[in-house]
């Protein structure tokens, strides 16, 4: 069985492979950057030289990257976990931003989740068994300043998750919608959180984790996180 983690060459996709890594599961992880991803597959051996580690530098925004990476995953064997993690950020507002940014990050954060479990579920259908995690945002619940098309297509991924969560109830799959407010990634730069200010990616993975272990009678349906201090 192996868990699969999309965008896993930093942030919150990098921090939930160590997590399964470092409890023994077997991986298969992506990026668009090949150089961090196989700087993040070393890091993961390092933590854990018993667990196996698959990387394929591949661009999920594309349908046919997604299914490429779909067939690396089923030559591997079995899917037990799938985090559907990849995605970009580009800030904007609806009625400003350039044209093609929303287009761009549904292919990213939309797109490359659908095209991807599409191809994953049958086999976990067969299997009777798995456990799919969207990583979605609290941009999918409200809107904010700067959200934009980013927001828009957050707020699809968690439509597709509700929906998919429906669909495969009867076959004992599991889907959880999982949506951190503001976490400590690249995205915040060269923000100061020596304080404490938000969230760590460790904080999403110990919780997606958590909600992996629970009987098979038993999911959590979301996973909604927040700074301590409430969002910036």
């Amino acid at each position: 069985m192996y868990v699969i983690v999309t965008g896993a060459s930093k942030g919150i996709g990098k921090a939930i492979a160590l997590r399964f890594a470092e409890a023994g599961h077997h991986l298969v992880i992506c990026s668009r950057d090949k150089e961090k991803l196989e700087a993040s597959a070393l890091e993961i051996k390092n933590l854990n030289p018993s667990v196996e580690v698959h990387t394929m530098a591949v661009d999920l925004s594309l349908q046919t990257g997604a299914e490429a990476f779909a067939a690396f995953c089923l030559e591997k064997g079995a899917v037990d976990i799938l985090v559907n993690n990849a995605g970009i950020y580009l800030p904007g507002t609806c009625i400003s931003e350039p044209d093609g940014i929303l287009e761009s990050m549904m292919n990213a954060n939309l797109y490359s989740a659908y095209h991807l479990t599409r191809k994953l579920v049958p086999g976990m259908i067969k299997n009777k068994q798995g456990h799919i995690f969207n990583i979605c945002s609290t941009a999918s619940l409200r809107a904010y300043e700067g959200g934009g098309g980013y927001s828009i297509s957050k707020f699809a991924l968690h439509g597709f998750t509700i929906n998919l969560r429906h669909e495969l109830k009867p076959h004992g799959i599991k889907v959880t919608a999982v949506l951190p407010g503001a976490v400590m990634t690249d995205s915040w730069g060269d923000f100061d959180n020596s304080q404490g200010r938000i969230m760590e990616a460790s904080d999403i993975a110990e919780m997606v984790f958590a909600a992996s272990l629970l009987s098979p009678q038993a999911v959590v349906d979301q996973i909604v996180f927040t700074p301590q201090l409430g969002e910036l």
